[in-house]
């Protein structure tokens, strides 16, 4: 799937709507349409990569940024501080490991329990 008919490349560019919850110049995270919890976000890259099986070298500082940007954005959300609280980040990988969405994502749940799937 290329950048121009990927349903997150649109998410990014507005021409699908969201539920926002934090944009700036590389990354971006809305609420998932589908929850599997109190909350539940996407944590995506604007560059268009497909999984965690095309991140290269070059993409470190940006998933390195993306996953210290999560907490605070878990917290934001309404999940309760660690340890007693907590969240959890979930990336499938490729159609074995359950990606159904070909753009490099984050899942971030967390919130009172129980609500774990998988």
């Amino acid at each position: 799937m290329s950048a121009s008919n990927c349903i997150f490349c649109k998410i990014v560019a507005g021409a699908i709507p969201s539920r926002k919850v934090y944009e700036d110049e590389e990354i971006f995270a809305f609420h998932d349409i589908h929850p599997w919890a109190p909350v539940h976000f996407l944590l995506i890259p604007k560059l268009h990569l497909a999984s965690m099986a095309q991140v290269a070298p070059e993409h470190q500082a940006l998933l390195g940024r993306m996953l210290a940007l999560a907490p605070r954005l878990a917290l934001q959300e309404g999940c309760n501080p660690y340890p007693e609280g907590g969240f959890r980040i979930l990336c499938n990988t490729g159609a074995e490991g359950g990606q159904e969405v070909q753009h490099l994502h984050f899942h971030v749940m967390g919130g009172p329990r129980p609500w774990l799937r998988a």
